[in-house]
């Protein structure tokens, strides 16, 4: 529905400013919209089942059908009925966050606008008027690419604050289906802007255009099919979607777009001389190309669970077929491939603004020559001094990053520089270069931020970890904090002071505070965790972070303790003492300071004749720790009530029992039920703000682009209706 309103409102704009493409473009939005109606029709033909309506009343569902305790005796459903629902138990704590009421609808936008390029190109084809549809295109394809990157970095800004896998971005399947159709559309843009120069690379446009929308209708189906349920942790499984239904929808664009393109094929414009190696051109269809087959890959390791399940089809005997698999460490299954096409297109993106379209003379290098030589000193100096030293994966892959790195850098100084010297500052023209160095600053703050990842929470004694033997998690990367306990976190001290926890819901709340070692700063964070009660059994946990301009301190828990196996057992034994006398616990002893007695006490509303004393007592343990208590016993209404105070870090709990002038009964409890605590991961991510700095320039990029070429487009238009010849009127006057 989301989908439809987009087109909807995207289709009103286009018809209002595109009378001359018009009739194919929008032809193709309302076939699209007509194919998402029988998503929500929720009809049935000849026993076939069209779509799912939303709107449907449990009653009507049949869902009620075999639940008798809503019928009357005779069958019919109770007026009543309703009166047996209990309220939902709303999203999922990890979805009730702020960029989830924004980024889905944004995604759904850039995935919505990515129909216009792909309704273009179709235009283009069926009209015949293969090149004249370029020109109007452009701006919609670059909004398009702005929109959809907005979109995607949006999900990885909820990740970063609601996911605990400690990052942005984890080459999760429904990830990856976003990412690909982006790729495509990008690679798209800049053949077309290499046709609008040059006339070449025409028929490698309509292929990136056709195949960027019919790469979001494949998300589509990986992401609601349920394929890939048991590989990704945010794919749907398809309620209330059948998967022939998205795969009819797949089908029924991508096989007439591509027949129709092959069939055009060769009536399509083309260059027969080749591009000169010193070109432009020449260097953005290589990149271009680049961003395709990355693609490819991406969207070729994701469908793994697709291509198993066709081949399973077939046969269910591994000696023939062995089911394929990305392997335990997806991300590094990736980044090791991914990591070299970031240094090629860092390194295209460096120079590409300084070659010129079709011939390049040998000025370029001089222009080049002071933001290389700025480049590798400030490379130098951020691998000399940044110990980017990332021995994990080997040394090979390391130097890889150091080349990205020095190919980031690169590419950030020359545009930066080009946007002042190349185009003289002038802004409406920079939307490119301004891109260039968003995606510059981007791929160096993934490449610092990920590489130079400390983990702040290295156990150091105390209380060890234990995620059980079938858990990935590291406790020697775990601290675990006791409630009042100040612990050693390298730089900080960490004190777990107090939590809260929901209402109504196994949600908790923890509060820790946070001190540098030398007394300059402190800060608090929030993370919570709780039990999934939606059906997954685990602990869920909702990261908190402070940000800083040049790292942040990322923290979650990862352990609580099970409520079910602290049950409290323990009695309390009572201990007869006179001020001032002593009493030993397992852990230390315990001194009564002093027995006071008054009328007042903040909280509780006391009588005339009602009283409450205090027990201070003095507690020490064996590590020569001290804690001072106040056990409470109440006189109120003739009764006595003791209020106990507890010392969680020494599992102890003091009631006072009985006063009688200067001598006490304290009751002393021991009981591991009281020692709260909670298990803690945390990160410092440097430079992490590189990453959103540089997505919001990629996104700043396209869309002065898009509003450049919009500007051009009615400049030509106006000087096109003033060289219309004059009537023989107009010349008389």
């Amino acid at each position: 529905m989301l989908w439809s309103v987009w087109h909807c409102v995207i289709g009103l704009i286009f018809i209002r400013k595109e009378k001359q493409w018009e009739a194919p473009v929008m032809t193709v939005v309302s076939f699209a919209q007509l194919l998402l109606a029988t998503m929500i029709l929720g009809v049935t033909v000849f026993g076939l089942n069209i779509g799912s309506n939303p709107f449907i009343l449990s009653r009507n569902s049949g869902l009620l059908d075999n639940a008798p305790i809503l019928h009357n005796l005779d069958g019919s459903l109770r007026a009543d009925y309703l009166a047996s629902f209990q309220d939902g138990n709303d999203l999922n704590p990890l979805l009730q966050n702020y960029w989830m009421v924004i980024h889905p609808p944004v995604l759904f936008l850039g995935f919505a606008s990515t129909i216009i390029p792909f309704a273009f190109a179709v235009g283009g084809l069926w009209t015949k008027r293969f090149s004249e549809w370029t020109k109007a295109a452009l701006p919609w394809s670059l909004f398009s690419a702005g929109i959809l990157a907005l979109g995607i970095m949006m999900g990885a800004a909820w990740a970063y604050e609601s996911l605990n896998f400690g990052g942005y971005w984890a080459w999760d399947p429904v990830e990856n289906a976003s990412l690909v159709p982006w790729l495509v559309l990008v690679a798209g843009i800049h053949t077309l802007l290499i046709f609008r120069h040059t006339g070449n690379a025409l028929r490698t446009t309509y292929l990136f255009y056709l195949l960027s929308f019919v790469l979001v209708l494949y998300s589509t189906y990986l992401t609601r099919s349920g394929d890939l349920q048991d590989t990704s942790v945010h794919a749907f499984t398809g309620e209330g979607i059948t998967v022939w239904h998205l795969r009819i929808l797949l089908m029924i664009f991508m096989l007439p777009a591509l027949v129709l393109f092959i069939s055009r094929y060769k009536q399509i414009p083309f260059v027969e001389k080749e591009e000169e190696t010193s070109s432009r051109e020449f260097w953005m269809f290589v990149g271009s190309l680049i961003l395709f087959l990355s693609a490819l890959l991406i969207i070729g390791m994701t469908s793994i669970p697709v291509f198993n399940k066709i081949a399973s089809l077939f046969t269910s005997n591994e000696k023939l077929f062995k089911p394929l698999a990305v392997g335990e460490d997806a991300a590094y299954a990736y980044n090791r491939i991914q990591i070299f096409v970031a240094i090629i297109l860092g390194a295209f993106t460096a120079i590409g603004m300084y070659l010129k379209y079709k011939n390049t003379g040998k000025e370029f290098l001089k222009k080049l020559l002071w933001p290389t030589v700025a480049a590798l000193i400030i490379a130098g100096l951020i691998l000399g001094f940044g110990d980017i030293n990332y021995y994990e994966k080997g040394y090979g892959y390391m130097a890889a990053i150091w080349i990205a790195v020095l190919a980031a850098t690169y590419s950030l100084i020359t545009n930066a520089s080009y946007i002042f010297t190349g185009i003289k500052g002038k802004m409406k023209k920079a939307g490119g270069a301004i891109a260039h160095v968003g995606f510059a600053m981007f791929l160096l703050g993934i490449l610092i931020s990920s590489s130079k990842k400390e983990v702040l929470s290295l156990y150091r004694g105390g209380v060890p970890a234990y995620f059980g033997e079938d858990s990935k998690e590291n406790p020697g990367e775990n601290v675990t904090l006791i409630q009042g306990m100040k612990t050693d976190m390298g730089k900080y001290w960490v004190t777990y002071y107090k939590d809260s926890s929901h209402p109504r819901k196994p949600l908790w709340f923890y509060n820790l505070k946070f001190e540098t070692k030398d007394g300059k700063e402190n800060f608090a964070l929030t993370p919570n965790a709780f039990v999934n009660y939606k059906g997954n059994m685990g602990l869920m946990a909702n990261p908190d972070a402070k940000h800083y301009w040049n790292y942040d301190v990322f923290t979650y828990i990862t352990s609580l303790p099970n409520p079910d196996k602290t049950e409290d057992t323990a009695s309390f034994k009572p201990v007869d003492l006179e001020v001032g006398d002593t009493s030993f616990y397992s852990n230390g002893y315990l001194v009564l300071q002093q027995l006071n007695s008054g009328k007042t006490v903040p909280g509780i509303e006391l009588g005339l004749n009602d009283s409450v004393t205090v027990a201070t007592v003095k507690i020490t343990s064996k590590d020569s720790t001290s804690y001072t208590t106040h056990a409470l016993l109440l006189n109120k209404d003739g009764g006595t009530f003791p209020y106990p105070d507890t010392v969680i870090s020494e599992s102890l709990v003091l009631q006072l029992q009985k006063v009688q002038g200067n001598q006490a009964q304290l009751g002393v409890k021991e009981s591991n039920a009281v020692l709260k605590y909670v298990t803690l991961k945390a990160y410092k991510f440097p430079f992490i703000n590189l990453v959103w700095l540089g997505t919001i320039l990629i996104v700043t990029g396209f869309f002065i682009s898009a509003l450049h070429r919009r500007e051009r487009k009615k400049m030509k238009k106006g000087s096109a209706e003033m060289k219309v010849p004059a009537t023989s009127h107009e010349l008389q006057v």
